[in-house]
């Protein structure tokens, strides 16, 4: 069982792997398995931090394709925000512990932060030796601890040099200080949805980029399940405001994603080892470097 503590004070009661939502109070809500809706050319990513080269191909493999992820599912009616909010919110998921101290163990924003771009070390020269996604996963994403602001700094400042570098031009030159112009924006780690504009399913980055433009944003942002989030994050690391389209080699999930509630597929029953898709996949550590 699981309980979703709606805006009014009210506790409301949901089970995991019932396939009926629970509806209340302009809610919705659905907890169970469902197929992974992401995709990515995980060896195409793990191939450009080696090589320094991007390292995607055209026939790419989805290293996610079939899998189940266990899913929380929660439908808001923007009246639920109260006559307060603005139409432009904030969004973040996390995972605490409940009872006692809480304890933040993951945490989620705008995609792949973490995994992409925070994740390699030694670009970093201030913190080469330290695994900072455990640390910045701790944060409050709306209030980063003032102690290691400077630590996420150096490695956002680093890696993302890196990855503007990748088709040897410079997109985003470095301050004089050596700060990379979208450090600022990415350390603010959470969605931007505008509830007064159309969704869209390519609105990811949207509001970000029309706003590093100078000019108004036209879609709600946030992130659809079946936007290609991966081509438009390296898209903007590496070739900047509207730079030419990168692609990974793979545009969709196992299924796409549905219009209507709770949106993610039913899971495969037979899902594949994760562990042993990837030993196939990933090239040599030769040809890697």
């Amino acid at each position: 069982m699981g309980t979703c503590h709606a805006p009014s004070g009210r506790k409301i009661a949901f089970q995991v792997g019932n396939e009926v939502p629970t509806e209340a109070e302009e809610l919705k809500i659905f907890a169970g398995s469902r197929l992974d809706p992401f995709f990515i050319d995980f060896v195409g990513v793990m191939v450009t931090e080696a090589t320094g080269k991007l390292g995607f191909r055209s026939d790419a493999s989805n290293v996610l394709e079939g899998l189940n992820a266990l899913s929380i599912v929660l439908e808001v009616d923007a009246a639920v925000l109260g006559p307060a909010a603005d139409s432009l919110v904030a969004v973040v998921g996390e995972t605490v512990t409940s009872g006692g101290r809480p304890v933040r163990l993951e945490r989620m924003g705008r995609p792949e932060i973490k995994n992409v771009i925070m994740s390699p070390k030694k670009f970093d020269t201030v913190n080469s030796d330290l695994e900072i996604r455990d640390l910045f996963n701790e944060e409050d994403a709306f209030s980063v601890r003032p102690d290691y602001a400077s630590t996420y700094r150096a490695r956002l400042n680093a890696n993302l040099a890196f990855y503007d570098g990748l088709d040897g031009k410079t997109a985003w030159p470095l301050d004089e200080q050596g700060a990379h112009p979208l450090t600022e924006l990415l350390l603010a780690d959470f969605l931007v949805v505008d509830l007064s504009k159309p969704f869209s399913e390519d609105g990811c980055f949207e509001i970000e980029t029309a706003l590093l433009a100078g000019r108004p944003h036209t879609t709600c942002g946030g992130r659809s399940l079946n936007d290609d989030i991966v081509d438009t994050l390296f898209t903007l690391l590496v070739g900047g405001i509207d730079g030419e389209r990168i692609s990974d080699g793979v545009d969709q999930p196992t299924q796409p994603a549905t219009h209507s509630f709770p949106y993610l597929n039913a899971p495969n029953p037979t899902p594949p080892d994760l562990g042993a898709r990837l030993a196939a996949q990933m090239p040599p550590r030769e040809e890697a470097a």
